[in-house]
């Protein structure tokens, strides 16, 4: 059955973090985590193609719950000097480059809603 269906043909990536304090989220993400603003769309940045929009919902009040539940990664050139630029705006990192499954490296932390935030950097020898 599955030789009959159709691959979707994405056109874009989008994905919403919902808060009670949005533009605090955009503010972080624009200027602390330093992701390009994409102005055609209402408090939202870019990241590798993808587009993170922020914005409020009436079922979202305080912080993430279960920040385990998703997490937004982003894959950077260098890990030691990304984590050392966020850390000198007063970001505390949870896990300092450790090593993720792949053998790449990973450190991760929170953004104002207590949502985890990861950057990756792959270790060419492994992706090899």
């Amino acid at each position: 059955m599955t030789a009959l269906l159709s691959k979707m043909k994405v056109t874009g990536f989008f994905t919403n973090i919902t808060s009670d304090r949005p533009n605090d989220l955009y503010n972080f993400y624009r200027d602390v985590v330093a992701l390009p603003a994409a102005p055609e769309y209402r408090r939202a940045v870019r990241a590798a193609g993808a587009v993170i929009v922020f914005s409020s919902h009436s079922g979202v009040r305080g912080g993430a719950r279960e920040p385990l539940r998703q997490f937004t990664s982003l894959s950077v050139e260098d890990i030691s000097a990304e984590q050392a630029r966020i850390e000198a705006q007063g970001v505390s990192f949870i896990q300092r480059k450790g090593c993720d499954e792949r053998g790449g490296i990973v450190s991760t932390f929170l953004d104002p809603d207590g949502n985890y935030v990861q950057l990756l950097q792959n270790n060419e020898r492994v992706m090899a």
